[in-house]
């Protein structure tokens, strides 16, 4: 792999110097090549062009979610090289696999609204109802490929992903719209922005109802458990529950130097996919509430040449269940076995179901302080320190399995659903988890067309103890229009509290002595801009993934236990290029190849793709006339280490968006065909010591079409 990388490095730079001797850019078009959008702040904590800054980084901007036709921000990141965004079996909510790192509940990537965590303590992820998040309010999407904690601490692992929402310009705007199509979805939003005095605001709403795509499974895991328990309480094959309803506000108010923002996503009526324990169920709704605080106060010169910013944040989160949560349906005898044998508990079954309804309740509150110091010769000191309070403060359940807390005896198939909230017998504990952290980086301009960023954050976690994780990263301007970057950096992944105070789960039990998952990461870049209408990006990458938690069999044979017992490494290429050959015609591309290793079986580590391409042609071909066309394959994806079936099948899906701007005054309208030729795509649903749950793989959406009208002024 490394020998790979020698070959090519001289002829990049070859190419880079030629390039140089032929092309005469003007300052404008310099200013084109680094100017304009492509900025980013999350790969030092200060805005910079992304080609000189220190990370492997992609910015999807407003203008180009529009044009995609995009509705949800994961219709956005499938476009970044090395990023799949697969599908869980829960809700199906979106894995964001970063280079062959894939894991169910996507703790391993950090996910920022606004530089801030919207991390969930239960699972490490982004909340069981997180249910999406649309795209209206957003001004960006910042993407670093690779390790983060340097900066932003836990969970900055595989990636981070951060969303920049619509910030308060002063500019006086309105804008309404709605979209209806496939699957009786409704689309519809309204925002405005403007200003009073000195003080400027912007403010949104949005808004979907969906009945959800209807896609069959074949069979379940209560199919596994029928075949074993003959029961016949499977109602497979059927139907995955994908609707949901979904309401989100956001605000923002800002008076010179000090911003405030405000949001909330409220989640109701969601469909659990394929069903929480794998298992088709009739009528499972989750919800949740998230809300969010932000005050910030930055100034770019507090005294000479240091910029200052204090910010305070609060977000409280909700997992709730409406009604009663079926984890088998009425028949099913459940996962309950005697012992080291197949033999069922209740072999007559629960009428009603296995019933068992968790809720979690949590909030989180942070303080960071940061400022970056440039009065030095060829040095820009920046510094920071914050604190983080978390808490699970509120965890209920309620159950017709297990013990009956109140009488000590076992709870009866048949018997009422009995609530176990605040008794020894609930789900997890209810805790806490508070960090302290100091970040130290000095960016070097050490010689001319050089630069080196060096980073150190140290951490400190009540719960689990010290990190430290450090950052190099040496960009060299290695000619007028090539740039060169060698990096380094260290993350880790702090254990969720499903995996260290799940205590009363039948199948699966935390582990208060977790270690923090670790990685440490080496990339070599390129970024090469032949000119302000054609780009090229290239980088290799290699990690080693240590540490990984993973549950364990316990000697019962009935239950398993979260260790450390994992570790994998990997290897990959990821190539982009942007071409606008005519002033109408912008045409987009990358590749990405990964190779990653279980080292515990010495076998290719499953789920994620080796393979991935992405196109994309946008084109006026008439006046006020644009066409979006998007292909993506994803191909190469290995089972895990003893999962019986073949490899998962590749697929080749296509999106098209036509739009007219302007048909009437202020009014654009749009046509967005999604899947536009009925493919039929799959994620890869878990094995277990049963056989595969959902033997025939989580179905996607097929052919979907939506209708668009917008209104602005």
């Amino acid at each position: 792999m490394k020998r790979n990388w020698y070959i090519g490095l001289p002829f990049l730079l070859a190419f880079g110097c030629l390039a140089e001797d032929l092309t005469e850019s003007s300052d404008f078009e310099l200013m084109s090549l680094y100017g304009g959008e492509d900025f980013i702040s999350i790969a030092t904590g200060v805005t910079q062009p992304i080609a000189k800054a220190p990370a492997v980084a992609s910015v999807i901007t407003a203008d180009e979610i529009e044009r995609m036709g995009a509705r949800d921000i994961d219709d956005v990141l499938e476009s970044i090289p090395g990023l799949h965004v697969a599908r869980g079996a829960n809700g199906y909510n979106p894995i964001y696999t970063f280079r062959g790192i894939y894991a169910d509940f996507n703790p391993q990537v950090l996910m920022l609204i606004n530089g801030i965590p919207i991390t969930n303590l239960f699972q490490g992820d982004r909340n069981l109802g997180w249910g999406g998040m649309p795209v209206q309010a957003i001004s960006r999407i910042e993407v670093i490929r690779g390790p983060g904690s340097a900066l932003y601490g836990a969970d900055a692992f595989a990636g981070v992903i951060n969303v920049v929402t619509q910030e308060a310009n002063g500019e006086n705007h309105f804008e309404a719209g709605a979209r209806y199509g496939t699957y009786n979805t409704k689309d519809y939003w309204v925002s405005k922005s403007g200003s009073v005095g000195e003080v400027k605001f912007y403010g949104i709403l949005e808004g979907m109802t969906t009945d959800g795509f209807d896609e069959k499974v074949q069979s379940d895991a209560q199919s596994i458990l029928d075949a074993l328990t003959l029961t016949n309480a499977t109602l497979a094959p059927g139907s995955v529950n994908m609707e949901r309803e979904n309401y989100d506000a956001r605000f923002e108010v800002n008076y010179r130097d000090l911003t405030v923002r405000a949001g909330a996503q409220v989640r109701s009526h969601g469909g659990d996919g394929v069903g929480i324990s794998q298992t088709l169920v009739d009528g499972n709704g989750v919800s949740s509430k998230r809300v969010n605080l932000d005050v910030t106060y930055e100034t770019e010169e507090l005294i000479r040449d240091l910029s200052f910013k204090v910010q305070g944040s609060y977000l409280s989160t909700t997992q709730e269940i409406e009604g009663d949560l079926l984890l088998y349906p009425a028949g099913s005898t459940g996962p309950f076995f005697f012992p080291n044998s197949m033999v069922p508990i209740f072999p007559g079954g629960y009428p009603d179901g296995v019933i068992g309804s968790p809720e979690v309740y949590e909030h989180h509150s942070r303080l960071n302080i940061s400022s970056f110091y440039k009065g030095f010769d060829k040095h820009e000191i920046g510094f920071g320190t914050g604190y983080y309070f978390g808490e699970v403060y509120k965890v209920k359940e309620s159950r017709n399995y297990g013990v009956n807390p109140y009488t000590l005896s076992l709870i009866l198939p048949g018997d009422p659903v009995v609530d176990v909230t605040d008794t020894p017998f609930v789900f997890m504990t209810e805790d806490e988890r508070e960090n302290n952290y100091i970040f130290l980086q000095d960016v070097w301009r050490f010689a001319n067309d050089w630069e080196l960023t060096a980073g150190l954050r140290y951490d400190h976690y009540s719960d689990f103890g010290d990190t430290v994780n450090p950052r190099l990263a040496l960009v060299w301007s290695t000619t007028r229009n090539l740039t060169t970057k060698f990096l380094y950096g260290e993350a880790f992944r702090a254990p969720s509290f499903a995996q260290t105070r799940a205590i009363n789960n039948p199948l699966f039990l935390g582990n208060p002595d977790l270690d923090p998952e670790e990685l440490k990461s080496y990339e070599v870049a390129f970024d090469y801009r032949a000119g302000y209408n054609l780009s090229f990006n290239l980088n290799a990458f290699y990690y080693e993934w240590e540490d990984i938690i993973q549950f364990v069999n316990d000697l019962n044979g009935s239950s398993s236990t979260a260790q450390n017992a994992g570790e994998q490494t990997g290897h990959g290429l990821e190539f982009e290029t942007r071409w606008q050959p005519i002033p109408d015609l912008e045409l987009i591309g990358n590749i990405a190849w990964q190779k990653s290793e279980d080292k515990n079986t010495n076998t290719d580590a499953g789920n994620a793709p080796e393979k991935q391409v992405y196109l994309q042609a946008d084109w006026q071909f008439i006046p006020n006339w644009h066409m979006n066309v998007q292909a993506n394959w994803v191909m190469d994806r290995n089972r895990v280490t003893g999962d019986p079936r073949s490899d998962i099948d590749d697929y080749a899906i296509v999106d098209l968006t036509l739009r007219r701007k302007s048909i009437w005054e202020n009014v654009d309208v749009a046509l967005i065909v999604k899947n536009l030729f009925d493919k039929d795509a799959r994620e890869p649903s878990q094995n277990s010591d049963l056989g595969p749950l959902i033997y025939d793989d989580l179905p996607l959406a097929g052919q979907s079409v939506m209708a668009e009208i917008r209104y602005q002024y």
